[in-house]
């Protein structure tokens, strides 16, 4: 088997990936068809609305997910996974059946994306942390970057057939598909075998909130990395509103245009899971160049004259994003103790994902006062202000110096002054 799908040779990686892949297409379709009932629906295009959506899915997070990274430590991750899918598919029956009988209204989907919000804060700890007990350290990147390529593959497929579905039949049936698509991932789980599983050791003495808090601050090196998805999260990843945003304000399109952007960000995010499921080791230089590139294309995409070139520019926007989570991904998970692992994982969850409550509704204002393009420049000017600070740090405080290279892949040098 080749490098880039090393992970598949393990039985019980491929039936948790198997599982995970129907599911990340039922929940592509979801968010398309979430993003669209609010837009065209519930509301007349208010972008703030879609941004208060998209944070109360985020909220839960920064509160929970301590706690969260504590309990997956503690118990077993495969139950835990079993109760959260459980409890996201009853979430979707929900606003799907609300859908299908004409009883939606706007505070039914801003109280169940707040109420899936809370189980994803359960789930997200326990799902990167299990990715070790599946493989093992040695195989750890490989699955982090084929988990994103299965979440991307997902988004090509995903948004593209529900811009089909909502354009021929409505949104309750693209809701009903995911739905019913968590029952491929529970499958998936159900048929691992436990006695192939690499346990993390737990917690002494049960482990604590107060010790992973304390074990992050005495790591610089994760500190910097806590900074660069910080701010990735909360205002460069919001494609979920300006895309949409684009679609309709800008270029006039309808729901089948809409999900063929998503698509068209997924071949970029696809290839930088691939290419990171064959990279290996993460490196430093790959993840700042990386967030300097999307910076680049995301203002470039922002600026796009047309529908078709703005399409395009997207390819790269979510190659380098993608660069960054797997990279920053597989940095915190292969540097961190096991015993801390979880409580670790749920932190930068937290910040990357957490950011998002407050991102999200000031990206939708953002986009009522100035204009849709200025979503996309006011990311790109946040992030690109990050890459510019962290390089500034590692060169005057850290010794570093960087450069560089204009070949492919594109990326940042990152080494040490040598010694006067």
């Amino acid at each position: 088997m080749s490098r880039t799908f090393a992970s598949l040779a393990v039985p019980n990686y491929r039936w948790f990936a198997a599982g995970a892949v129907v599911s990340n297409v039922g929940t592509w379709m979801a968010r398309t068809a979430q993003d669209w009932l609010v837009l065209t629906i519930l509301t007349d295009g208010s972008a703030s609305a879609l941004g208060i959506v998209t944070g109360l899915q985020f909220l839960p997070l920064p509160f929970l997910a301590p706690y969260a990274g504590l309990i997956a430590d503690r118990f077993s991750k495969k139950h835990i996974l079993l109760t959260t899918q459980v409890l996201m598919a009853l979430t979707g029956l929900a606003l799907w059946f609300l859908v299908a009988t004409d009883l939606a209204v706007l505070w039914h989907a801003y109280l169940l994306a707040f109420l899936q919000g809370v189980v994803v804060s359960f789930d997200n700890p326990a799902r990167q942390a299990f990715v070790n007990e599946l493989v093992g350290p040695k195989l750890v990147a490989n699955a982090i970057g084929l988990n994103s390529a299965s979440f991307n593959m997902a988004r090509l497929v995903g948004p593209a057939v529900a811009g089909v579905v909502i354009g021929a039949w409505g949104v309750a049936p693209a809701l009903l598909v995911n739905s019913l698509s968590f029952i491929a991932v529970l499958l998936g789980l159900l048929l691992i075998r436990d006695e192939q599983l690499m346990l993390a050791p737990r917690p002494k003495n049960r482990g604590t909130v107060r010790e992973g808090i304390a074990y992050v601050r005495s790591r610089p090196d994760l500190l910097l990395i806590f900074v660069v998805v910080f701010m990735l999260g909360t205002f460069g990843m919001n494609f979920q509103i300006t895309i949409a945003l684009m679609a309709t304000e800008v270029y006039g399109k309808g729901a089948e245009e809409y999900g063929l952007l998503g698509s068209a960000m997924a071949v970029g995010t696809l290839a930088g899971a691939l290419l990171a499921a064959r990279r290996g080791t993460p490196r430093l230089r790959v993840l700042l160049g990386a967030l300097g590139l999307f910076s680049l294309f995301c203002l470039l995409a922002g600026l796009a004259p047309g529908y078709i070139s703005f399409g395009i520019l997207l390819v790269p926007c979510g190659l380098f994003a993608l660069t960054v989570m797997t990279s920053a991904n597989s940095t915190v998970q292969l540097s961190t103790a096991p015993e801390f692992r979880g409580r670790v994982m749920a932190l930068y969850m937290a910040i990357f994902m957490g950011g998002t409550p407050i991102g999200a509704p000031v990206v939708g204002w953002v986009g009522d006062v100035l204009g849709p393009r200025s979503t996309l420049v006011f990311g790109a000017l946040a992030c690109g202000l990050t890459f510019l600070g962290v390089g500034v740090f590692l060169v005057v405080y850290r010794g570093l110096r960087a450069r560089l290279r204009l070949r492919w892949p594109l990326t940042l040098d990152v080494y040490r002054k040598p010694e006067a």
